[in-house]
Order: C-alpha cells, then sequence, then structure tokens
C-alpha cells in the first residue's frame, strides 16, 4: 500500500490537473439548509450559524470513467497530491493553488494484523492533517482578496496556517495555548506568522479571536467557521477508500478535536456514492476523544444531540483537547448514522499504545494517533470489532512534532 512518489510530472499527469471541474452550485447550512452564495467570503449560516458545506455540480465527474481515469494514470500521479481530485474542488484550487504538496499520504498495513491500516498523515507539510484543510482554506482566501487571517488553534493548525499563509502572501494571527508542543511555535514563528500564546485552552483563544475579529480586520478561519478546510479534509476520504480498490473499509478510527476530517470524510463518502465511485456499506465511523477531555463521548453516553463544555480539559494529546467542538452535532450525528461509536482513553493507555507501535510496527505516532490505534485494541476487547474486520486507524499527525511531549511521558528530562 506504500505507493513511491516521485519527484516529477508528467504530461500525462499534468492532463488531470486540467481535466474539467465542477462549478460550485452554493453553499449549504449542515444545520438548517439555507443556502448561501459562494462568491463571496462566508463563514457560518447567516440564520441560524450552522456549519456550511460546499455543494457542487456533480455531473461532469459522475460515472466510474472518470473515478477509473484516476487509478488507471501513470503512476508518478500521486506527485499531485490532493490535485488527483479536482473533479471533486473548488476550480480555484486547480488554476491557483496554494499548495506545498499535501494529500496522497501512504495507507501502511499493520506488521502484525493483515486487517489493519494505518494512514500516515505525518507525510503531509508541516507533519499532520492539518494541511489538506488550510490549502484549501487559503486558497480561498487569496481567491477571494482576504489579507489577513487569524485561527486559534490546539497546535498543528496554527503551524499548518503559518506555513500556507505564508505561501499566499497572506498575514495570519495565530492564537494557541501556551502549553502547546514546541514544534508548533517554532514553526509559527519560523514562518513569520503573529503568535499569542495563551493561558488557557483553545476555547479561550477563539474567544480572543472572536473579540477581536472586526477591529482587526482578520478573517476568521476557526474550524468550521468557513467551508473550505471541510473540503480539504474530505480529501482523506476519497484517498482511503482509492487506496482499499475503491472498497469501504468496515471501520475508520478518527482522532476527534474539532473533528474536522471526520465531518469532511462523511461528506466525502455521499459525493462518492452519489458520482457511482463506491458502492456497500459505509464505514463505522469510530471518534475516539481523551478522558481528560471527552465532550463528545459524554453526549454519546448521554444520548444528547450535542456536547456540552468540558471543565477542566487536560491530556498529553493536545490536539484532542477541545472542550466544546463547534461541529459536534455534525460529530455525534455521523457517528449514529454510521452505527459507530465514540470512545474515551486515559493519557496511560494512549501512551502505552504509542510505545507499542513505536517498538513493534516501527511508527512514532502523535499521541492523538495513538489514541485511535489503542481505541482499537479496546474495541477488540468489548467485542465491537473483530479481527477479521478491515479497519483504517488515522495517525493525524508525525510524533517527530511531540518529542517535547514524549521526552517528558518518557521520564526524561532535559540536560
Amino acid at each position: 500500500m506504500l505507493l513511491k512518489v516521485p519527484h516529477t510530472i508528467t504530461l500525462a499527469a499534468m492532463h488531470l490537473i486540467l481535466s474539467p471541474m465542477p462549478p460550485i452550485a452554493h453553499l449549504e447550512c449542515s444545520r438548517c439548509r439555507a443556502q448561501l452564495d459562494a462568491s463571496l467570503p462566508q463563514t457560518v449560516c447567516l440564520q441560524c450559524a450552522g456549519a456550511l458545506y460546499v455543494r457542487y455540480d456533480l455531473s461532469l465527474a459522475r460515472g466510474t470513467a472518470v473515478r477509473d481515469s484516476i487509478s488507471n494514470s501513470p503512476q508518478d500521479r500521486t506527485s499531485l497530491g490532493m490535485a488527483r481530485y479536482n473533479a471533486v474542488l473548488p476550480d480555484v484550487y486547480r488554476d491557483y493553488p496554494v499548495t506545498l504538496g499535501e494529500g496522497w499520504t501512504p495507507m501502511l498495513p499493520s506488521r502484525r494484523n493483515p486487517n489493519v491500516f494505518l494512514k500516515e498523515e505525518g507525510a503531509n507539510p508541516t507533519g499532520t492533517f492539518k494541511a489538506r484543510g488550510l490549502a484549501l482554506a487559503m486558497t480561498m482566501a487569496r481567491h477571494y482578496g482576504i489579507r489577513k487571517i487569524a485561527v486559534p488553534s490546539a497546535g498543528n493548525a496554527g503551524g499548518a496556517a503559518a506555513a500556507y499563509a505564508a505561501a499566499a502572501g497572506i498575514e495570519a494571527y495565530i492564537f494557541m495555548p501556551k502549553d502547546v508542543p514546541l514544534a508548533n511555535q517554532v514553526e509559527c514563528l519560523a514562518y513569520g506568522a503573529h503568535m499569542t500564546l495563551v493561558d488557557g485552552l483553545i476555547s479561550d483563544c477563539a474567544r480572543i479571536v472572536a473579540e477581536r475579529k472586526q477591529a482587526e480586520g482578520w478573517f476568521d478561519l476557526s474550524t468550521l467557521k468557513e467551508p473550505f478546510r471541510i473540503e480539504g479534509k474530505k480529501t482523506m476520504g476519497y484517498e482511503l477508500v482509492e487506496q482499499l480498490g475503491w472498497t469501504y473499509p468496515d471501520a475508520v478510527f478518527y482522532p476527534t478535536g474539532g473533528g474536522v476530517g471526520l465531518i469532511g470524510m462523511w461528506k466525502a463518502f455521499e459525493e462518492m456514492e452519489a458520482l457511482g465511485w463506491v458502492t456497500g456499506k459505509r464505514p463505522k465511523m469510530i471518534a475516539i476523544q481523551a478522558a481528560g477531555c471527552a465532550p463528545i463521548a459524554r453526549a454519546w453516553d448521554e444520548h444528547q444531540p450535542v456536547s456540552r463544555m468540558y471543565e477542566n480539559a487536560a491530556t498529553f494529546a493536545s490536539g484532542l483537547r477541545v472542550p466544546k467542538p463547534y461541529g459536534d452535532y455534525l460529530i455525534l450525528d455521523i457517528v449514529r448514522e454510521s452505527g459507530g461509536t465514540v470512545v474515551a482513553l486515559s493519557d496511560e493507555q494512549i501512551f502505552a499504545s504509542l510505545r507499542d507501535w513505536a517498538s513493534q510496527e516501527g511508527l512514532f505516532l502523535s499521541p492523538e494517533g495513538a489514541a485511535a490505534t489503542a481505541a482499537y485494541d479496546h474495541l477488540l476487547g468489548t467485542g465491537f470489532l473483530s479481527r477479521n474486520d478491515r479497519v483504517v486507524l488515522f495517525n493525524t499527525g508525525s510524533g517527530n512534532k511531540y518529542t517535547d511531549v514524549v521526552a517528558l511521558a518518557l521520564g526524561m528530562r532535559p540536560n
């Protein structure tokens, strides 16, 4: 499943970039279904503040011929990353992309279980899956003529936003908790972003952005506060289905802080079915949280349609430290519709799985990715899944971005 990524793009591969693109029909509220004009920059629904979906006229991409043209193209088409799915992305990303080579990450089979695959998102630029969403969001921000953006982040989105803003020539203002991994802080400063470390959580960072954005002239690029980060993240759904031969796995394990990746993949499955690119039953979606910050897991256990603020949130998996996800209603709906579940695990369980996969599989997972591998073992133990089920586990970032955090967990101290 690990595909070779060459350094050049052939004329045959360039043909994909120039293939017909779907026009954006409109933006649609995920809650009340109101429609908004996509020719202007939009944030959330003007009627109910729901997150927005991008809706296309997909007629040009319908049928397996378009799908097969992706898979049957020369092998070096993999060098195009997310651009292999231009047929289901905004035309601006084809014509004037802000790209650093994001997407088409490896699907690695486990050495111990032939039915387990790990989607290695640490292979993306800036070392995490956040590159996908920020590539699309920053492409559209530049298209709309936006000059300043602001992002509250638990860490990795801040680094990705800083990188893609630098590539787009856009001024970036990043707000992160002061205890995010050092790598996140270093990359923000290296990319030239304006970084503010906040004594609090991502929710406190979001409040600062909301309070200041109008006066400062910032466009709010927060999770689910604009529609195009979902479009970048949905490519994970297209990739995992293509990499499994255009078939669904039985389950997808997704570390869930803000949950945009899970939401995006579900949108991808919906689109692929409408296009005739995949058949069969969609996978069970498994949302994984840390026990120290588990608003979705608590809402799931209480059979609630939305979460409530998780007080005193604390976990070494900083990407899961989101005390009140904006898209909680979507995450819970998707898990229910898929027949999936929500799992909350202790930091001790997560760290044990991180060490297990490093020593037994040769993979240095992020703490968030280790939450997914730990959840797989947990659900085998409960009988929710069996070893015969084919599953995809998401490692959302490289463990190398967490060396200071992991060092402390290992008992190491600075010299």
